[in-house]
């Protein structure tokens, strides 16, 4: 959740961070409005984007009576396709130099950033290469004494200011952990002639999972900054992004919503939004999903695309029913099912009876039905044509050393932490029904119980006074989850798959510090988990899709596992192993380790990964591939290929970066080696052939 600088401020002012006075206008205001702070004033555009000053964002007002007219100037502006809906007035201040600071989330460090710079400004970044100073923060350790010393000498300030800059510098920092802060920037941070320091402007983005965590932070949250239908679905807890073409898309996951939404864009039908139902389905939040795409002028058509994992189509389907209520849908909807419960459910669309619902039995066929309802003037979207990058010869290998042992069958005894809790159980009866091997279970407080036959303990250490544990699977919510993993971790668990997703960023970036030592593997969190098609499952996928076979599939997406798996299973081919790593910024086991582990596994001859926009995974394990020479064919498909950059869809470690390219991510994957596919049809078939089948 990115705030604006008003926003901000109030932040910094809560966190004891000096900030300068000022007051909120909005349009209609500017009459009736005289600041008591001493002229001359600023005028302040209030924006999520950068490069108001150069749109004329920033004014100075000298006369109170210029006041009005300075503001509705601003009001009227466009600053980079954003509208102002409303300014900040601030005082001018007593400047005698500037400077950079700010803390930073580096996914890619996997650490807290720390940069300052003797010199603030508008563009930091073309400032001299010696002009920032960037520090590594770890947790749980925090920011150091000597950190602060440093950052202090590097803006050459004189000592008297030191005990001053260390008191804000804490004083942001434990900001920065206390509200759950991804982003804390002050560009730029002043002194002022009385030897002062003064936030003089800020930005700040805090995590969603915090903000859903504690309620207080919606304070925080500007709705005037995004469209009535954002702010609707955000009020449903639905996953929604506009984009500008004209089919109106619902999908259940991200990462098979991001793959509808690129095949729709490749097939020159431009999608109109990205819309995430998630695991949930009821009435009303079908009703708000619809209903937000019916009333959408941009769209035309709407496309609803489901696989049932955990979600049921079935569900899904009475859901439609009902907010349909016997009535034609407003608007035409092409709705795909497969899955869990697609029979029952797609039998239930078609008893409606009603025109302009089109029932389509694969994407294909979806697609050529939404071809005919295209408008006779559609919105132009253009998208590069895609076509499958065949693997190129991979270089030698250079090195290699590794273990090679998953350690895990269908008889690796099971402990479930957050056994006696709805998913907890639900699960655990689910895993039993395969043939999983559950042991143990685990919730502080509730030892002694039994929950399917399964007896129930207060803690880790006291079920393995009892049971070997091979491996633990993680039900408990996102406030204890990160913890939950340091117990299996402490207690060297040989796996711990951690299926819990809205854990905070902080949290486990403290948790995988600590654990770095520690024999267990952890995989997850915001994961579906392990499935050894005919042998045993470590999660919460639908068994349905897959069958024992030859190929190994590792994903960041629970959905996209499950479709591929079906695709698969479907013209016979079956799978050796399934791992969903997890969709969060910072997880477990990844993408190179799962390789490390199959490489010499005979029965395993192809693998399939399945990538998101966003971060570093699929280029390491590129880089990977060709360090060792790993010599199994491998398929590979990226979702989210044509998202807008800056937006994140769903997960959240899916957000196409301003500035990086999706097409550097498929070329380094191509270098490697990978047989990239354009479409999830694709990839049952460049796998079928990678197997001579």
């Amino acid at each position: 959740m990115l705030i604006n600088e008003h926003k901000s401020k109030i932040l910094f002012e809560q966190a004891g961070i000096p900030t300068p006075e000022g007051i909120a206008v909005f349009p209609g205001e500017e009459n009736s409005i005289n600041p008591d702070f001493p002229l001359p004033w600023f005028l302040k555009a209030q924006v999520l984007t950068g490069g108001r000053g150069k749109a004329g964002g920033i004014l100075r007002v000298d006369n109170k009576n210029d006041f009005a007219t300075t503001a509705r100037t601003i009001f009227n502006l466009d600053i980079t396709g954003h509208t102002v809906p409303f300014i900040r007035v601030e005082p001018a201040a007593d400047i005698l130099r500037e400077f950079y600071l700010s803390l930073t989330i580096s996914r890619k460090r996997k650490c807290i950033l720390l940069s300052v710079g003797r010199e603030g400004g508008v563009e930091i970044e073309n400032l001299k290469a010696d002009n920032l100073l960037i520090q590594e923060i770890k947790l749980p350790s925090g920011l150091a004494p000597n950190q602060i010393r440093a950052a202090f000498f590097h803006l050459e300030l004189k000592k008297e200011l030191f005990k001053q800059f260390a008191t804000l510098l804490t004083s942001l920092f434990n900001a920065f952990l206390d509200f759950g802060l991804l982003m804390a920037e002050i560009n730029p941070l002043i002194v002022t002639h009385a030897d002062e320091f003064i936030a003089l402007d800020g930005k700040i983005e805090i995590d969603d999972n915090f903000a859903d965590l504690n309620p207080n932070m919606e304070a925080f949250y500007q709705r005037e900054h995004a469209r009535h239908e954002e702010n609707e679905a955000r009020d449903a807890g639905l996953s929604f992004v506009k984009l500008p073409g004209w089919v109106g898309l619902m999908v259940n996951g991200a990462g098979l919503a991001m793959a509808t939404m690129d095949l729709l864009n490749f097939s020159e039908l431009p999608a109109s939004n990205f819309l995430d139902l998630g695991g949930a389905a009821d009435d009303k939040r079908m009703k708000t999903a619809l209903e937000l795409l019916f009333n959408d002028d941009q769209v035309t058509a709407i496309f609803i695309n489901l696989f049932g994992g955990i979600l049921s189509c079935e569900k899904v389907a009475l859901a439609l029913k009902n907010a349909l209520d016997g009535k034609t849908p407003k608007k035409p909807i092409v709705a795909r099912m497969s899955g869990k419960d697609a029979e029952s459910g797609l039998k239930i669309l078609k008893t409606l009876n009603v025109t302009d619902l089109h029932i389509a039995t694969d994407m294909k066929e979806a697609i050529n039905i939404l071809t005919t309802l295209k408008p006779t003037n559609p919105p132009v979207v253009e998208f590069p044509a895609q076509k499958v990058i065949s693997a190129t010869t991979r270089p030698a290998s250079t090195e290699y050393t590794s273990d090679t042992l998953l350690g895990i069958d269908k008889n690796t005894p099971i402990l479930v932490q957050g056994i006696t809790g709805r998913e907890g159980q639900l699960h655990t009866r689910l895993m039993q029904e395969y043939g999983a091997n559950v042991v143990a279970g685990v919730t502080p407080f509730k030892g002694g119980q039994e929950i399917l036959g399964v007896p129930v303990y207060n803690s880790i250490t006291e079920a393995k006074r009892f049971h070997a544990i091979g491996a633990s699977i993680i039900f408990v919510p996102p406030r204890m989850a990160a913890d939950a993993v340091l117990e299996a971790a402490f207690n060297e668990i040989p796996w711990a798959i951690c299926i819990t997703e809205g854990i905070v960023q902080h949290e486990m970036l403290s948790v995988f510090e600590q654990i770095k030592c520690s024999p267990t593997r952890v995989v997850g969190p915001n994961t579906p988990g392990i499935i050894i098609p005919g042998q045993t499952k470590i999660g919460i996928m639908p068994t349905i899709p897959f069958s024992p076979g030859p190929v190994a599939i590792f994903s960041r997406s629970g959905t996209l596992t499950y479709e591929v798996a079906a695709r698969l299973t479907s013209v016979g081919i079956g799978q050796s192993l399934c791992v969903g790593i997890g969709g969060d910024p910072f997880i477990g086991t990844n993408f190179v380790d799962m390789f490390d582990i199959i490489r010499n596994h005979d029965t395993t001859k192809v693998v399939i990964v399945l990538g998101e926009i966003g971060g570093q995974a699929e280029e390491n394990l590129a880089e990977y591939v060709v360090k060792t020479g790993f010599d199994k064919p491998i398929i590979s498909f990226i979702a989210g290929r044509t998202a807008p950059p800056g937006k994140r869809l769903g997960h959240a470690g899916a957000i196409l970066e301003k500035g990086s390219g999706i097409e550097q991510k498929l070329k380094t994957m191509r270098k490697a080696g990978f047989t990239v596919c354009p479409s999830l049809e694709a990839v049952s078939k460049m796998t079928a052939e990678a197997l001579k089948y």
